[in-house]
């Protein structure tokens, strides 16, 4: 095959398929939510779902893997959104191809391979690639001869196409302390008639595109100037899909590949431009194709629009390409027409785009829709409070803050237009108004946080352990599915961060056995509890969690006795509390499955907490659940609790599972070989946790409580079993108790109720009346000795039980008694809180007194605020106790008005 006439699909698959025939596992990409990875917003490379490996604390049964991986970068160090549009090369979304080498070949191999397929496989031009190497810029790490050695033995590779760089550019750190190494990174010169290169700086220019970086991971940094060989090398090579296919098709831009040119085109349809026109106004074209193929991956991964993190970055990016599309005529819902052809370019690499076609196209559209009926009130405002700033200054953040909470305007299209006329946001000033709102975004680095000093020290424990044959090379022996109690040996204890040979009553201790049954927190389902005991002591164990890879460790402290490691011991967990758990979890895929059939294949679980004593479940919806459908939901739940269907549990390949149809959760790490959970035809799904045998073992589903959990994500939480049965056995009795209490039978409460409710709201409105009927006879007593001052006849009042439509009606009873020179305010008071009313005659109007001015005065006094027209305003505030004395006020107010 001619590598100029490859598509951007096959030269994503003949880069699979080269490392695969060099011995490395094909990896399908995980999700764009990283999952168990709280640092980062977004999966940002490839090496994210090898963290744990890297870091110790996973293992994996293959030493070699591959894949290309989905990423997103959009927030935090790594945030390519300005760029976006600007020029050819930037993306939000983009895929990361990608080769791994765990403790197996290393920088020999790695160069070797990366030269093969450039050169041999991809026909690349030797003479065009050139390499860069790691040299010290602090004199403090050795230069790395040894990738600088194996670049001159490639066929074809002159050294003079080789430059040394510094740690800024080719050495990579996971952080302050942990696992780093230099790195060597191939560019590709796209200009060669310029002539030959001898400055590196060269290779930060326009000239050449970076297009593959190889990290070598073999220090572990103790320190600012301490680094330790690692016990194993390792190899993280990262390569950008869209930047190859342009080189491989001879394209100048990354947005006229076979990967990007069909949604160029798509847009080109709708708006009826040239083709010259479309290329004299490219940049809305580049933004409205990133940003479709990038909310396409995302709401496939279930991130959906909303007001925070990753919900946040959906919405923002929708409504910037919707805007961008108005700058090409396009003021209709569009963006879906260009999320299906990304749809329809992607589906075989990424099938669960076409599994998810419905609900990308619709939330897309229902997005536009919500955005379209503000953009334009929105744009109008913000061009207003543009024109009053003078070149070179900002519009402040809290400004740019109201026009998202009011209008719906992202930051980022607010400084889109401002930087259309030359001006900037104070981003800062932004973030601090929008603290409910702020992005997430972590550290803003693939690795985050290390823990290194536990890691080390459980690695090594790990090591004498095996060394000593006391656990074999899969260390710690986990299987939370059989069996509740199992025996064994203490092989460690630490306490305080160290190893001891024993504890004493009341230590927290870590504890670690050759094998262990207790559940460790995973998926939503929480750790389990029990104990650990032996001979005159006991342990009770509160959390299990693990640390680095091989070691499962049981958490907790000692009730009795002084545990000692060789001890004998058995491990049990609680059963009761364990048995809740499962029903809860199980119940979830009940609700999963039951939402599916109620509000449709788009409510899909976005987390969820699986407790002993309830169960809580997030999912994708845009609105609260009616009573209808919150009912409609349990009743399916408890149909099929009855109707007692077996659970099917297998173990099974991943991608076999996924072809079957199980529904994976976004957000969570699976392995090669899968846990799976069927129940029927209505439930399948990817699950680690613990269950019931069958559906009937729930016993009982109540749905507690309904609610927002962050914009377009709900929350539903319910009981099961036992605390379901205690809450029914509750409610029953207070039922009972209450219809007692009106001398009826629980059957006939409601109507007895609702018969009391008509009873209490006639006497309110009989009582309103007589309130009304008593402050009229007050005002025909006012009004025949009211009080005067410059000529201004008044009356201030606090009328006692009275509501604001009494206000609102004496004060237009005073009006039409005293048709001039008169003002009235009234108060009362209405759940703690004062409610004030003011009315001024027409001819005082003229003179400068208006009732809004009256009652902010007032209200001020009180602790709030109000207006409303010049002759009629309301006002509330928060001191009662304040109100006579502002009222007293009212006459040397009228006095400075007229005097003023």
């Amino acid at each position: 095959m001619k590598t100029n006439t490859m598509t951007g699909n096959e030269i994503r698959q003949s880069y699979i398929d080269f490392f695969i025939s060099k011995g490395h596992k094909f990896v399908r990409s995980s999700s764009l939510v990283p999952g168990g990875d709280s640092t980062l917003l977004f999966t940002n490379a490839g090496m994210v779902q090898f963290k744990d490996v890297f870091l110790g604390t996973d293992q994996r049964d293959y030493t070699r893997a591959t894949n290309s991986q989905k990423c997103m970068r959009v927030a935090g160090k790594h945030n390519d959104l300005e760029d976006v549009g600007q020029d050819d090369t930037h993306h939000t979304f983009f895929e990361m191809m990608g080769n791994w080498s765990f403790g197996d070949y290393y920088k020999k191999e790695a160069i070797a391979f990366a030269w093969e397929l450039l050169t041999e496989v991809w026909k690349l031009p030797g003479e065009r690639l050139y390499a860069t190497v790691f040299e010290d810029d602090q004199g403090q790490i050795p230069t790395d001869k040894e990738s600088a050695k194996y670049w001159s033995q490639q066929k074809g590779f002159s050294t003079d196409r080789l430059f040394y760089m510094g740690r800024k550019d080719n050495f990579w750190e996971m952080g302050d302390t942990g696992p780093c190494g230099p790195s060597s990174e191939i560019h590709y010169d796209l200009r060669p008639e310029d002539g030959p290169v001898t400055d590196k700086a060269t290779l930060d220019t326009d000239r050449f595109t970076e297009i593959w970086n190889l990290v070598f991971i073999q220090y572990n940094r103790k320190g600012p100037n301490k680094l330790d060989p690692l016990p194993s090398q390792h190899v993280d090579t990262g390569l950008g899909l869209d930047r190859v296919v342009a080189i491989l098709q001879k394209k100048d831009s990354n947005y006229r590949t076979d990967l990007f040119f069909p949604l160029i085109e798509a847009v080109q349809q709708l708006t009826g431009q040239t083709d010259l026109e479309r290329d004299d106004n490219f940049t809305p074209y580049r933004v409205i194709a990133d940003h479709a193929r990038a909310a396409a991956f995302l709401i496939a991964d279930g991130v959906v629009p909303g007001n925070l993190g990753r919900n946040y970055v959906c919405r923002m990016i929708i409504r910037r390409a919707y805007r961008f599309g108005g700058h090409l005529g396009l003021d209709q819902p569009f963006l879906a027409e260009i999320a299906a052809v990304v749809i329809d370019n992607y589906q075989t690499a990424y099938p669960e785009l076409q599994k998810s076609r419905k609900i990308i196209l619709d939330t897309i559209t229902r997005e536009e829709e919500q955005f379209q009926h503000t953009l334009e009130n929105a744009t109008l405002h913000l061009e207003d409070l543009l024109d009053d700033l003078k070149p070179g200054e900002e519009l402040s953040g809290e400004i740019a803050a109201n026009l998202y909470t009011t209008f719906g305007m992202p930051l980022e299209i607010t400084r889109d237009i401002a930087r259309e006329r030359g001006l900037e946001v104070d981003e800062e000033g932004f973030q601090r108004a929008m603290e409910a709102h702020r992005l997430n975004s972590g550290a803003g680095q693939a690795m985050g946080d290390l823990g290194g000093k536990e890691v080390e020290l459980y690695q090594e424990l790990l090591r004498k352990l095996q060394e000593a044959g006391q656990l074999d090379s899969g260390g710690v022996e986990y299987d939370p599915y059989q069996e509740l109690a199992v025996t064994g040996n203490v092989l460690a204890l630490i306490k305080d961060g160290a190893s001891v040979n024993s504890a004493q009553e009341n230590d927290f201790v870590q504890i670690v056995l050759p094998k262990t049954v207790f559940y460790m927190e995973s998926g939503g389902q929480v750790s389990d509890t029990g104990t650990i005991s032996g001979d005159g002591w006991i342990i009770e164990v509160v959390d299990v969690y693990q640390p680095a890879a091989g070691m499962i460790v049981h958490k907790g402290i000692v009730r009795k006795g002084t545990p000692r490691v060789g001890d004998p011991a058995e491990a049990a967990v609680d059963q009761q509390r364990r048995k809740d758990i499962m029903r809860n979890h199980t119940a979830t895929h009940l609700l999963h499955a039951a939402l599916d059939k109620v509000l449709g294949e788009h409510a899909r679980q976005a987390g969820s907490l699986v407790a002993p004593d309830h169960l809580r479940f997030d999912f994708t919806h845009n609105q609260a659940l009616t009573e209808e459908e919150l009912r409609a939901i349990e009743e399916e739940v408890n149909r099929r609790i009855l109707e007692d269907h077996p659970l099917t549990i297998t173990q099974k390949p991943l991608q076999d599972a996924i072809d079957e149809g199980a529904r994976a959760l976004f957000g969570e790490k699976y392995g090669d070989v899968v846990r799976t959970i069927k129940m029927g035809d209505f439930s399948y799904e990817l699950c680690g946790g613990t269950h019931c045998e069958r559906s009937g073992d729930v016993a009982l589903f109540l749905i507690t409580s309904e609610g927002s959990a962050a914009a377009g994500i709900r929350r539903i939480e319910a009981l099961t079993g036992r605390a379901a049965y205690k809450l029914v056995q509750t409610r029953f009795q207070e039922l009972k108790q209450a219809a007692a209490h009106l001398s009826t039978s629980p059957d006939q409460l409601a109507s007895q109720v609702n018969a009391l409710l008509e009873q209490t709201k006639k006497a309110e409105r009989k009582r309103d009346k007589l309130v009304q009927k008593l402050a009229l006879i007050e005002l025909e007593t006012a009004l025949t000795d009211l009080d005067q001052v410059a000529g201004v006849n008044y009356l201030t009042s606090i009328l006692e039980d009275a509501d604001l439509e009494t206000l609102r009606m004496v004060a237009d009873r005073f009006r039409q008694q005293v048709p001039e020179r008169g003002v009235v305010v009234l108060a009362t008071v209405i759940e703690g809180a004062p409610r004030l009313v003011a009315a001024v005659t027409e001819d005082l109007i003229k003179r400068g007194i208006q009732a809004g001015d009256l009652i902010q005065h007032v209200a001020r006094q009180v602790g709030g605020g109000g207006g409303g027209r010049p002759g009629l305003a309301e006002a509330g505030g928060k001191h009662p106790e304040k109100l006579a004395s502002a009222l007293a006020s009212v006459p040397s107010w009228i006095e400075n008005q007229l005097s003023g």
